[in-house]
């Protein structure tokens, strides 16, 4: 590769054999992906530092349509296989990767920023050379990872065995739960966490009446509370630290409980407080999706459906997460209560072809014709109904038309 420094000017043309991709774009730019998204506009450049993108985060990048995204960090390291980069990719959306970290400074945010191949440009002024990443080269990073994933696992394990001992808490019988006004006494509830297949599994369960039929309880975890309102339903409970919720989901007329620390600071209180809204809070260990089952469970609710939620060693590290002992005490303390949704839309997942319905009807009329040959009153039937047309025509044709007259 050659080298480069800043203030380098954009070649006028390509040296290579292949046209390498351009784009150009308004830069967005933001350390943590979460808070980028909020701004990106269509056409914008996103600029990240975002290590092991995850899927959630890929797929708002993926939904805001930008015209490329770079990032300072690798959007997979090689530490588990991660599917975040693949799905911009598969977005056709270029990505470049390894920027450097000094990325972030050069590149302020309004800057007009273009993406040819792996340079990038601040105007026309080559600022950081990355991997302009595609699905061959993540693949890669994730064969890397299949060969560590024995050592990565066993490091999972040994944190969550080491934290399952500070996350009792949400055993024991002095846990507090606010009084949200809600009555859950055997209630069904329906969880909505930001997980992979948490709109297409929210979709299923809204389309085939589940949710008409047995009005369950609604409770939104930050951003799930955003999809349950997409689908035109409005939550009846948002639980989390409200950092990926939107203005309007809090002003659904939702009840809003902050998950706080142990010892009681609550980060995302400081929110709803400019926004002017009332809240309530729970200290407690663990992710607000616990709290969130917690609280229907330790409510009296009869069934707790869960979409969305995290239950794989890769699904925690996308989260940053190194380990998982609050969910697996969490679901052991919940046991037959908790049916988990998550998935489900690939069980439903069917197309129609036109030559099965072809199939069908072909089937379906030589199951008649076998139906008729094999069944005698039909055949004296069909064959009664002939003769009384044959002897019916036959008739007309004797009537002269001279007689009519």
């Amino acid at each position: 590769m050659a080298r480069w420094s800043p203030g380098q000017r954009r070649p006028v043309e390509a040296t290579d054999g292949d046209m390498p991709t351009h784009s150009s774009g308004t830069a967005r730019v933001d350390r943590r992906t979460k808070d980028l998204v909020k701004r990106l506009n269509p056409g914008d450049v996103a600029v990240i530092s975002h290590r092991d993108l995850d899927v959630v985060a890929a797929e708002t990048l993926v939904e805001a349509h930008p015209a490329a995204v770079v990032n300072s960090e690798p959007s997979s390291s090689g530490r588990y296989p991660n599917e975040g980069p693949l799905l911009v990719i598969r977005a056709g959306i270029p990505l470049v990767d390894l920027c450097g970290a000094e990325l972030m400074d050069m590149i302020s945010e309004g800057d007009l920023v273009q993406v040819v191949g792996s340079e990038v440009y601040r105007g026309d002024e080559l600022v950081a050379r990355g991997i302009e990443e595609s699905i061959e080269t993540i693949g890669v990073a994730h064969a890397r990872a299949m060969e560590g994933l024995d050592a990565e696992f066993g490091r999972f394990v040994t944190n969550t065995l080491n934290y399952i001992e500070q996350d009792q808490d949400l055993l024991g019988s002095d846990l507090e739960f606010p009084d949200v006004g809600i009555d859950f006494q055997d209630r069904h509830v329906l969880i909505v966490v930001r997980g992979s297949t948490y709109r297409e599994d929210l979709q299923i369960l809204s389309d085939n009446g589940y949710m008409s039929d047995l009005k369950p309880i609604l409770i939104g975890v930050d951003g799930g509370s955003d999809a349950l309102l997409e689908l035109g339903h409005t939550p009846d409970l948002i639980v989390g630290d409200f950092d990926s919720v939107t203005e309007r989901a809090l002003r659904s007329g939702a009840q809003l409980v902050v998950h706080a620390y142990k010892d009681g600071r609550a980060p995302g209180a400081a929110r709803l407080e400019k926004l002017g809204l009332e809240y309530h809070t729970m200290s407690a260990s663990g992710t607000s999706e616990d709290i969130a089952m917690l609280l229907a469970y330790e409510q009296g609710a009869e069934l707790i459906v869960a979409v969305g939620t995290h239950t794989s060693m890769v699904e925690f590290l996308d989260k940053g997460r190194a380990g998982m002992a609050s969910t697996v005490l969490v679901r052991m303390k919940i046991g037959t209560r908790l049916v988990d949704a998550k998935g489900v839309s690939k069980l439903y997942r069917t197309e129609v072809h036109t030559r099965d319905l072809i199939f069908m009807v072909l089937a379906a009329v030589f199951a008649l014709g076998v139906v008729v040959m094999i069944s005698a009153p039909i055949r004296l039937i069909i064959k009664t109904a002939w003769l009384n047309l044959t002897n019916l025509m036959a008739a007309t044709a004797l009537v002269s038309p001279w007689s009519l007259l």
